[in-house]
């Protein structure tokens, strides 16, 4: 494996601390360090007038494999991630079969290797084929590699399951994944509960929905001392509910993501059905509260939630089509666009976001420019002014409501382990 010197660069290390201008050597799949002697038999990647910055990860991806590879495959959504600047990311099992067994495990990280795009983390079920009825086997999936616990797609309605899980779960010292959502109050609801609703006439998903389910796992959070994280928040009040568990010492995270962030219940005028997700698209007023909770800390992690769909899927009517976007070749620039250049986050705030704060969620051994670590680095051109074009992703899927977006921000180099796995 040929040593690798990023030059140049502006390096950002979040982890600890570091942002300058300088030079960084990888060695045998390691990183160095910063400004060391280099050896003579190097190759040299310029990154002037770039940025050199842990590899980025995305927590909370749909791969579709097992079961519904016509939407996506481990391959192409490990091709997209790379694409996007990740070299890691953590996929959620609703999958057909879930990912609930050893086996399944198994399966997902064989094809992952096989793929030999980036790092593919397993999250796997908190509930036998993600029914909400009985645990899965919680310590036989830790055993088969699983990082962390989550029905994704489905809430956890029962709260003593909940409550057991946590508890379980703690043995292990792993994370449980909540999707907040009261299934009785989001019936067959397509959008935010608000004017735009009204005024379309179309089912509503209310923000009690999210923000009853969100206190109530806080509380059982804090009852057991589990490790709770908050999936996709979107709306004011469970963001206040997370801040308000933070201060009372309550082991809470939460993510949200650039949709989230970015776009409004407006967005559904369209009845473009690339803008129809779950939970929903909010009010402005719901998006001022999760960029606030970027800004203050409360909201650790930035995930994209990609969940690819297939074309004739996502063309059905808007009460039919499923819920959901592609995001992994998009959320950089969104994140560059919508956060850093405003001004709501500087570039070390936002990067903690996207590597060391997720990595230390799921307890995983990335995110980090520290010498000894494994050599998983994105140099980001900051500058790119780029269009979003749906037909050059690596995703097999399309469905995004960022279409001909001028962004700006994107990867140039891609390195997992120490090779060179994506240029732009």
């Amino acid at each position: 494996m040929p040593k690798l010197l990023l030059r140049g660069g502006r390096v950002i290390d979040p982890s600890r601390s570091i942002d300058r201008v300088a030079d960084l050597l990888i060695d045998n799949g390691k990183i160095a360090g910063l400004d060391i002697e280099t050896p003579g038999d190097v190759q040299i990647i310029d990154a002037t007038g770039k940025i050199v910055a842990p590899g980025l990860i995305d927590m909370h991806v749909h791969l579709r494999e097992p079961g519904n590879e016509e939407d996506e495959t481990i391959a192409t959504g490990t091709a997209a991630a790379l694409a996007g600047g990740f070299t890691s990311i953590a996929c959620v099992p609703n999958t057909d079969p879930p990912i609930d067994t050893q086996g399944t495990v198994g399966l997902v990280r064989g094809k992952a290797a096989a793929a030999d795009n980036c790092n593919v983390f397993v999250i796997a079920c908190v509930s036998h084929n993600r029914q909400g009825k009985e645990l899965a086997e919680i310590g036989q999936l830790v055993e088969a590699g699983a990082v962390a616990f989550s029905d994704d797609g489905s809430p956890i309605s029962d709260a003593e399951l909940m409550r057991r899980a946590l508890e379980y779960c703690l043995m292990f010292d792993k994370p449980v994944l909540s999707h907040a959502e009261i299934p009785e109050l989001t019936g067959r609801g397509v959008m935010h509960d608000g004017l735009t609703a009204l005024i379309l006439g179309l089912g509503v998903i209310p923000t009690a929905a999210e923000d009853v389910m969100t206190t109530r796992d806080i509380a059982l959070a804090e009852s057991t001392g589990g490790r709770l994280h908050m999936m996709h928040v979107s709306t004011g009040g469970s963001v206040d509910a997370v801040r308000r568990a933070k201060d009372r010492g309550v082991r809470v995270t939460a993510e949200v993501t650039p949709h989230h962030f970015t776009l409004t219940d407006e967005s559904l005028r369209t009845f473009n059905s690339n803008f129809k997700m779950n939970p929903p698209l909010r009010g402005a007023g719901h998006v001022t509260g999760v960029i606030d909770g970027l800004i203050d800390g409360t909201i650790d992690v930035i995930a994209s939630d990609h969940a690819p769909h297939a074309k004739e899927k996502k063309m059905q009517e808007l009460d039919r089509a499923p819920f959901g976007i592609v995001g992994l070749e998009t959320s950089l620039g969104l994140v560059v666009t919508r956060l850093i250049e405003p001004g709501h986050l500087d570039w070390p705030t936002a990067l903690a976001k996207m590597t060391i704060n997720p990595a230390r969620v799921l307890g995983i051994d990335r995110g980090t420019l520290a010498p000894g670590a494994a050599a998983d680095v994105t140099v980001i051109d900051p500058a790119a002014q780029w269009t979003v074009d749906p037909a050059e992703f690596r995703s097999k899927s399309t469905n995004t409501p960022f279409a001909g977006w001028q962004l700006r921000g994107r990867a140039d180099v891609v390195i997992v382990d120490g090779r060179v796995k994506f240029r732009r």
